[in-house]
């Protein structure tokens, strides 16, 4: 049986003007590698409703599962809570136990709940929190969407908040060797390899190091013994391949 799939939808202009470097979609990858959830797209949009009404739509209908990051604060310009009610064709509005949450962490803190701080209690119907341990305000669940914060240490932290009601599949395993040729030296033989044994996906990243050529060969699979199989072919192929 297939591994549940994922994708997600990275959203803000800072990040497409170069202002700002994405770290969460790095970070999703690995966690749901490790959660035996396969992420099979990635997209980033800018601060446009409709772009992200649009991207959530064909996302969520193609994928088991999307993760936003982005546009859920106090600012004008975090629209990621209107357009995936739109999306979804849903209302939004403040709900009481966003509001709750927000109104007892700036009670502590001192701090006034001002109209703009409560824009982040707006959820959308049907929605399900995402609790927040570092700052309070939540993110939220609708439908198959997961909706979190843009800041890499409360995207974390939302994550993990997610992870443990979602299921995953059978864990991928993952074994790297390093071949000091070229691509166009081991791609005919590679491609024999990859064809030959079909559950296990076969990479091959290049790198230059002092001057010279090589490639990183990245093997994985959920099934032990063909992953063994494709690394004992790779050996007759390679026998100057190493382990990294």
């Amino acid at each position: 049986m297939a591994n549940p799939t994922a994708a997600m939808l990275v959203i803000g202009d800072e990040i497409l003007s170069g202002r700002t470097r994405d770290a969460n979609l790095a970070h999703l990858a690995g966690r749901l590698t490790l959660a035996a959830i396969d992420l099979k797209e990635a997209r980033v949009v800018a601060d446009d409703h409709r772009d992200i009404v649009s991207a959530v739509r064909a996302l969520s209908t193609r994928w088991d599962h999307v993760f936003t990051s982005g546009g859920i604060g106090p600012t004008h310009d975090d629209i990621t809570a209107d357009a995936i009610a739109e999306a979804f064709e849903t209302t939004i509005d403040i709900r009481a136990d966003a509001r709750e949450l927000l109104a007892a962490f700036f009670r502590k803190s001192g701090v006034a709940l001002n109209a703009a701080r409560l824009r982040m209690a707006r959820i959308p119907d049907g929605a399900t929190l995402i609790d927040n341990p570092v700052s309070v305000a939540p993110g939220f669940t609708l439908g198959n969407v997961h909706v979190m914060a843009g800041v890499p240490a409360i995207f974390q932290a939302m994550l993990e908040s997610v992870l443990p009601s979602l299921e995953g599949g059978a864990p991928i395993l993952s074994r790297t060797l390093r071949v000091d040729r070229p691509e166009g030296e081991i791609a005919d033989p590679l491609g024999q390899i990859a064809r030959q044994f079909a559950d296990v996906s076969v990479g091959s990243y290049p790198f230059v190091r002092q001057g010279r050529f090589g490639s990183n060969i990245v093997f994985r699979s959920s099934d032990e013994t063909a992953l063994g199989a494709a690394l004992d072919a790779f050996a007759v192929h390679f026998p100057d391949g190493h382990e990294q």
